[in-house]
C-alpha cells in the first residue's frame, strides 16, 4: 500500500541543478523537471476547473516562468 505514493527521492544537489539549467533555458532540464513533478502536477490539475489538459499546461508554464523569473 505504501509503494503506490512512493516516489523516487531526488536529492537536494540534483534538484538545484536542473533548476540552474533550467534558469538557462536548458531544454533537457526542463523535460527533467516536469517528469520529476508530473504526479504532482496532473493531480493538482483535478482542482483548475479547465479540462486536464489545460490545467497540466498552466501549471507547467507557470512553473517553468517562477523558476526563470526566481533570482538567489
Amino acid at each position: 500500500m505504501e509503494t503506490k505514493n512512493d516516489r523516487a527521492v531526488v536529492p537536494d544537489c540534483e534538484l538545484l541543478a536542473l533548476v540552474r539549467a533550467v534558469q538557462q533555458d536548458d531544454p533537457e532540464a526542463m523535460v527533467q523537471l516536469i517528469e520529476l513533478f508530473k504526479y504532482d502536477i496532473v493531480w493538482a490539475s483535478q482542482f483548475i476547473q479547465l479540462p486536464q489538459e489545460d490545467a497540466v499546461s498552466e501549471i507547467v508554464v507557470e512553473l517553468l516562468e517562477y523558476i526563470k523569473n526566481s533570482v538567489e
